[in-house]
Formats: structure tokens, sequence, C-alpha cells
């Protein structure tokens, strides 16, 4: 039984008669694209090092290909041979002299790959990639078996203490048990025991390839969320097959990656999903995991209290923090650095082919080349702006042993995060601010509010370094009539509150246009679905009854918008392009379910009584609205800087007073964090 005062269940171990795990956190899968760089091994060995020694109870790796056919890229490496498996002992050695466990992650993408030479079930075409998918011949479906039991037999010989077959998220297993993808007459298609032999046919053959003291975990897609996906009933029925089949532990996957419904992103309540392991709590006697937007022991705690599942998965939060179980335990949460949920710098990477990170830790995955030793020199150092960066460099700072006063000409910290956490669907962003209030005090930065710095000031203080983190400043419009009193700015709104009709033109549709968009929209006589799970499964369109397959309902059901909202640009093509690559398609679902109309093409011509006079693609209009709300950058706020360094000064910019083009808390916080680290 567990001893611990803070989180009694989620420090409980866990038997699994061969070995056991020290608490019931699984760091759950996520591919960082370390897996793929000339240096990966090292980098990795580092990088799950540190989760190790941050105590969580067992990690799983981002996923590793079978064969070449499983790849999710033309390049890399499939987990095939021997000479990878040696190279990975280096990973797993690591991991065990910290006390932990690791289990590889066999994943085969199937029609999810990004290479002509895509397989799947049948003859079809994911809508995520360009290139079509062949049917697997039946052949080549018994290759695949041996393939996923070979590259188990190698994880075995690079010492992991187990494998995840991934059999969810509408990858190649998930493709050949739904209907959806697998329309073959043979043997492996058409009624669900033909349909599941796959899955099965893996698990009983790893089985017997690894033996009984091997950990199987099983991802298992218990909601779809996709037109011809499994029934609730046949779910059941895979998971007892599963068990039977010899797996050690079953983990929910949660919707494919080509679903209408979001599943990770930072709209998702928190633990919005444990409500579908919950129901399959009972049906099987072995471990079951939950998942998705479990970021902090307390929401992970009380999961379990509330028997939705045995294991907890959290794979974002330990890119966030790795010491996260650790600060738990010691009854630390306010430490937590919390995940937000916003995929900027992890999932948006790995789409791009750039290696993952985290917005609000940088040092994530980079961990061989970003560090924070204590300095051998400390200075005395004024940060100016408490805004992202400044808070990222002050903490940083301080923590190395620097002598840090940070200026802030309002009463609260947080910038630019201040108006991000009003939005409905990104409360998380509020943690960050408290991440960084407990750090200052922690740390020990003199923190100066309502105290604009100036120059004079800065320079009598005696400083050695300066750094200004001063943050932006709202674009205006250069048209007739910009000052008229229906003429606002996005700060006006979302920080000082002002008041806004009915009826609202939104000038800008980069990010601060969509999240514009998103609270004018929102009747904030109810509550933000991101805080209600059965709110948000009803906006989206998730039935909580599972009454046909996928668990779809027959369409969305969002509450109706608060306000008749235009969301306009200058540019040609569709709205938000240059959102993040895995998010930009949610916030472009959510505007449109609430009546948004988007115009492209738009010329601004003037403001007056009447409303906003365009044109759109030459024709002439006049928007009729209430108030027009300018949403179109920001201008970089450095005042200070050529005097400061015309006084010889030492003076760095950081975050928005640096480059000022988007609103960048990525950016941002890489910037101050690199800046810090070696001064």
């Amino acid at each position: 039984m567990s001893t611990n005062p803070h989180f009694p269940l989620l420090f409980q171990p866990l038997n699994l008669g061969f070995t056991q795990l020290k608490n019931r956190a699984i760091m759950g899968s996520m591919h960082t694209m370390l897996e793929d760089v000339p240096d990966g091994i090292e980098r990795m060995t580092t990088f799950y090092r540190e989760r190790a020694q941050g105590e969580v109870g067992l990690i799983v790796t981002g996923g590793h290909a079978p064969n070449k056919q499983g790849l999710a890229l033309p390049f890399g490496h499939a987990f095939d041979n021997e000479e990878l498996a040696v190279q990975h002992q280096a990973i797993t050695a690591a991991v065990h002299e910290e006390g932990g466990k690791i289990c590889l992650q066999i994943l085969h993408v199937g029609r999810y790959g990004f290479s002509e030479d895509n397989v799947s079930a049948s003859d079809t075409k994911a809508p995520i990639t360009p290139f079509p998918a062949r049917a697997l011949t039946v052949e080549e479906i018994e290759t695949t078996i041996q393939d996923f039991v070979h590259c188990a037999k190698m994880a075995r010989l690079a010492n992991y203490d187990g494998v995840e077959i991934m059999g969810s998220e509408g990858y190649l297993i998930n493709q050949f048990i739904a209907t959806k993808t697998n329309r073959r007459t043979d043997e492996w298609g058409g009624a669900y025991e033909n349909r599941i032999k796959l899955p099965l046919e893996i698990i009983r053959r790893t089985r017997e390839a690894v033996g009984e003291d091997f950990i199987i975990i099983y991802r298992l897609s218990m909601l779809d969320l996709v037109e011809g996906g499994s029934s609730w009933e046949e779910v059941v029925q895979l998971a007892k097959a599963v068990e039977a089949a010899g797996a050690t532990i079953i983990n929910t996957g949660i919707g494919w990656h080509e679903s209408r419904v979001p599943t990770i992103g930072t709209v998702v309540p928190r633990a919005g999903f444990a409500w579908v392991t919950k129901r399959m709590m009972g049906e099987v006697n072995i471990p079951l995991i939950t998942t998705n937007r479990i970021n902090m022991p307390g929401v992970a705690e009380e999961v379990l209290q509330e028997g939705c599942a045995d294991l907890v998965s959290m794979a974002r939060p330990f890119l966030a923090d790795a010491d996260l179980m650790v600060k738990a335990k010691q009854g630390r949460s306010q430490e937590i650095n919390t995940c937000i949920a916003c995929n900027q710098a992890c999932l948006d990477h790995t789409f791009t082919m750039q290696v993952s990170s985290c917005i609000v830790n940088p040092r994530a995955c980079h961990e061989t080349e970003l560090n924070y030793p204590p300095t051998n020199q400390p200075k005395k150092i004024a940060v100016v702006g408490a805004g992202p960066a400044g808070l990222a460099a002050s903490t940083i700072a301080a923590e190395r042993g620097h002598q840090v006063t940070l200026f802030e000409a309002e009463p609260i910290i947080g910038g630019q995060f201040n108006m991000a956490k009003e939005i409905p669907g990104k409360e998380e962003y509020a943690q960050t601010l408290r991440y960084y209030a407990t750090m200052i005090e922690k740390h020990g930065v003199e923190l100066r509010l309502n105290t604009r710095a100036t120059a004079e000031q800065l320079q009598a203080g005696g400083y050695d370094e300066v750094i200004l983190a001063s943050g932006v400043t709202p674009r205006r419009i250069d048209i007739e009539g910009a000052d008229h009193s229906k003429v606002l700015d996005y700060a006006e709104v979302l920080y000082e509150k002002k008041p806004v009709g009915k009826s609202v033109a939104i000038i800008g549709s980069g990010g601060i246009g969509f999240d514009m968009a998103e609270f004018l929209a929102h009747d904030f006589d109810h509550p933000s679905p991101s805080l209600d799970f059965k709110d948000y499964m009803k906006e989206w369109g998730v039935d909580l009854n599972y009454s046909k397959p996928g668990s779809l309902a027959v369409a969305p059901d969002p509450l109706p918008p608060a306000r008749d909202i235009f969301l306009l640009k200058r540019s040609k093509g569709k709205h938000g392009k240059n959102l993040g690559k895995t998010t930009g398609w949610i916030h472009r679902a959510s505007l449109t379910m609430k009546k948004v109309k988007m115009l492209s093409e738009v010329e601004y011509l003037k403001v007056d009584d009447q409303g906003l006079h365009i044109n759109v693609a030459g024709e002439p209009k006049v928007l009729e609205v209430d108030n027009v709300i300018v949403c179109a950058g920001q201008e970089p706020f450095r005042a200070m800087y050529d005097e400061l360094a015309a006084a010889g000064m030492s003076v760095h910019l950081v975050g928005g007073a640096n480059i000022a083009k988007n609103l960048d808390a990525k950016l941002a916080i890489k910037e101050a964090s690199e800046l810090v680290a070696v001064i």
C-alpha cells in the first residue's frame, strides 16, 4: 500500500506478478524525432534518464516501426536488427540505473504514412496524408505479424522491460479492425472475428517469443470517433480476447487522427475521456490505463479515486516537467511546470519533422544542449517585463544564483498570457503563471509590480546585465475612422474588459484574431465546455451512451453564439493557415460551429457610425457592426534599448521586444532560457 499522504492511490505500487511498478503513473508514448536524428541514442538516453530520475512508474518510448512499411516517413530506421537493439541498451541501462522501467512501443502507421509505399487492410487513402495505401496481401500480413514479433524480440535484446503494441488511433492494426478501412472479403476481413485476428495473432505470438516475464501492453482503441468504427460490444470482445492472448496491460486509445473530435488539445477537459476506460473496468482482469489530458497529480489521483482505471498515462506533462512525480510525492505540486496542451513545440514539431520540445520547457528533448548550471560569477541582473520571456529569464537566472530584479508595469505578472487564459479552451495558460509565481518566490527574484522601469533607473541601479522583455503593443490600423469609438484593440477587450456589442468585425485572422472570435462567440453565462466533459462531448458531437459504432453523435451541438461575428483578412486562402499544424483545424472547426463568417481578400476603407466599410474581392460592402476589434499584429516595445546600449550597458532583447511579428510564447521562452543559461 502507498503511504503517500498527498496522492495515496497514485503512489500505490502495482504488482504484475513477475515485476512491480513503483506507482500508477505511465509516461505515455511520444514520437519526439530524437529517434531519427544522428545523435539520437545519446539524446534519448539523457531524455529518458531524467524522466526515470523523476520517478515515473513506467516509461513507454515513442513509436518504433517493426518494418520499413511501418515507418511514418520514408526515412528513419525500423527496429528490426540486433545492431540497433544493442545501441538501445544505453537507453534502457540509464533508465534501470535510476530505478525505472521502460517499454518500447511498436507502431506500424499503415495508411497514415507519408510514403508511396503505404499499406493498409484495403486500398484506401487517409485524409491526413497525400499518399494512398494499397491492401496487404495474405502473405504480407503473415510477414507483418512476424515483423512485430521480431521487433519485440529485439526490444528484449535491448533490455526493455516490455513492449506496447499500438492498436489504436487509426494506425495499421486499427485499420484492420474497423469496417471504415477493412473491406476485405478473405479470412482477414468481413466478420469481426476475422478483423481482430491481426492484433490477436501479434499478441499471442509475441508472448510465445518473449516469455512470461516481459510486459506486453496493448493499446486498444476504446473510442474510434469515426464512422465505421467499432461498437462498444466489439471493443469489450476484443479486450477480453487481448487478455486471453497474453497481454499484461491494456492501454486506452481515443480517436483516430482523422476524427472530427479533438482528443488531446487544450480545448479538451482535463481527464475528459476517462469515462471510456471506466466503462471497461470490470470487463477484464488485467490492469487498464486511462489517458488524454491528465496533466497534474491531483487530476490523476481523482481519476484513480473514481475507479476510472488502474493506471494513468501522462505523456506531454513529462515534457513540461520531468520531475512531476517527485514534486507530487514531496507535496510540491505548486512547483510543477504544467503541460498546457498547446502542442506548439511537441506535436507541431513532430508533424513538421523537427525535434520535439515544450513551450514551457525548452530543455525537453534538448537536455544535452540546454542546461542551467549554478553560476560561478553571480551577477546583478534587471529583467524588464513579466510576460513569458521575462518570467523565464528572471526565474532561471535566479535559480542559477544571480541576483535578479524583475520590473513589471502592471499589477500582476503574465503579460500576454493574462489575455490568453481568458479564451475559452485556454484556461490552462493560468497554470504557467502559477508556476512562475511559485518560482519567483522560491528562487528569490525581487519582483517590483506597478513599476515601469526607466533608463535612468536601470543605469543608476548598478546592474551587470539588463534583459528587456518588455513585450509588444497592439498595432493600430491606418484607415479613416480608426479613432472611432467603435474601434477597440485586442488588449482593450481581453485585458481591460471594455464592453463589446452584439455584432463585431475582427480585423486580422492570425492567432489573436481566432482567439478573439472564440472569446466573443462564447456566452459567459455558461461555463466553458473545456471545463466540463459532458458539455464538451455535446459541443463536439460525442455520444456518451455509445449507441452506435464509433460513438459519434449525429452532429456537434454547441451553444448558440453570443454574437454575430465577422473574421476578416487581407490575403487570399483559408483563415488560420499559419496556426498550429495539429490545432489549427480545431480552431477553424470551432468557429465554423459558432457561425463565424470568415471573409478573405478584404480591403479596409473606413469606420463610421454605420459600421466598417470594406471591399471584398473588389466588391464594396458595409458591415453594420457595433464594434471593430483590431487584431492586426503588434509592434515591439523596446524604447530603452538604444539609450541603454549607448550608455555602455550590457543589454539584451528577448521575446516580443525582440521579434514582434507573431506573438510566439514558444520562441519567447526559448530565447530567454537560452540567454540566461550562459550569462
